[in-house]
């Protein structure tokens, strides 16, 4: 019996000897990395003294590590994705650039020497994600205006607790570093797309989240076609303009009499047919929208010319003055030689009458 338990405890020994010669170890068993960067498996190797490595291998996906494919064999390597940055002695280091979501899975490293083929009994999975981005409003509201506070935080959502550097752009502007952006007081000059990404690599680029600053209206101005200065018995438009986020909603336009304010219109465009003499007065418009009202200083409206009082004449084309004046002349002269025949043919009738005498 004590034999038995000798020899069984030597073939322990043995295989202890044995297994702790051939070995692979990996420095992290889980690793988690972004779209677009990179990811470095640090990963050593140990086989007896006696033993040379002819060559190195490293596979993806659990079907493939014992016969390939392989992602990168030192013996026919044409990948530049993956490069093995170890040696055949005891570093055994792989490097994949460029991650996209496909790469995610197990890897194992593989040796080859005269006498052995050692694959690793164990892997290291490789985890791809995308960055995001939480935005944290005040009042948790749906809407950002003017003056309120606005939180952008990067996360890489396979470990919240990592301390990446992140960097951060504004419509592809690189404006500030660090994990969360503060937007204080905000105004609509921080309106834009927004994005986080690590530093190291310009690639990560996450999903684009847009910031809409809301406010009321403001610059609000008014404007005259053709001028504000009108000649009696012309059409005028006033134009009222404003810039507002959300857009103006509602118009409103005031005619000042003496020192009360009527309304005279509500659309962004007051229309004035055939001002008339005494038509004189002062205009202003107001823009809305939900976030409140801005009204604009006032327009003067002067006319000159002299007052049209039929509509038909109103209405006569300018050019119908000098044919008319043309026709009037003729007419007078036409009239006045009629008057020389007629008082030529009386004179010949007196001359007649004396000469029969």
């Amino acid at each position: 019996m004590c034999e038995k338990l000798n020899w069984i405890l030597f073939l322990v020994f043995l295989h202890d000897i044995f297994c702790s010669s051939w070995r692979v170890n990996y420095t992290d068993s889980h690793i988690c990395a972004v779209k677009g960067s990179s990811a470095v498996i640090l990963c050593s190797f140990n086989y007896p003294e006696k033993e040379v490595v002819q060559s190195v291998m490293w596979s993806h996906g659990r079907k493939n590590k014992y016969y390939g494919p392989f992602i990168f064999t030192s013996d026919s390597n044409t990948s530049s994705k993956f490069q093995y940055i170890g040696d055949k002695r005891s570093n055994c280091t792989l490097k994949i650039h460029q991650l996209e979501h496909n790469d995610t899975g197990e890897y194992t490293f593989r040796f080859l020497t005269p006498s052995e083929k050692w694959t690793a009994k164990s892997s290291v999975t490789l985890q791809i994600v995308d960055l995001n981005i939480t935005i944290t409003k005040p009042n948790g509201c749906d809407t950002v205006k003017e003056g309120d506070s606005v939180n952008l935080t990067c996360i890489k959502s396979c470990n919240s607790s990592d301390h990446s550097n992140f960097t951060w752009s504004k419509n592809g502007e690189s404006i500030v570093q660090g994990p969360v952006l503060y937007l204080r007081n905000v105004s609509s000059t921080n309106s834009g797309n927004y994005t986080c990404s690590l530093k190291t690599h310009k690639g990560t680029a996450s999903e684009v989240i847009h910031v809409d600053v809301e406010y009321a209206p403001r610059k609000t101005s008014v404007s005259v076609t053709p001028l504000a200065e009108a000649d009696v018995g012309h059409n005028v438009t006033l134009f009222c303009s404003s810039h507002a986020n959300p857009p103006v909603q509602n118009y409103i336009w005031f005619k000042m009499n003496n020192t009360d304010a009527i309304v005279a219109g509500h659309q962004p465009e007051l229309h004035l047919e055939r001002v008339l003499q005494g038509d004189d007065a002062e205009y202003f418009c107001m823009a809305t929208n939900k976030h409140g009202n801005h009204n604009s200083s006032t327009v003067t409206l002067k006319t000159k010319g002299r007052q049209i009082l039929d509509e038909e004449e109103a209405q006569q084309p300018a050019y119908q003055l000098p044919i008319f004046i043309v026709a009037s002349v003729a007419a007078l002269l036409f009239v006045i030689t009629l008057v020389a025949i007629k008082r030529q043919d009386i004179y010949f009738e007196i001359k007649s009458y004396r000469a029969s005498l």
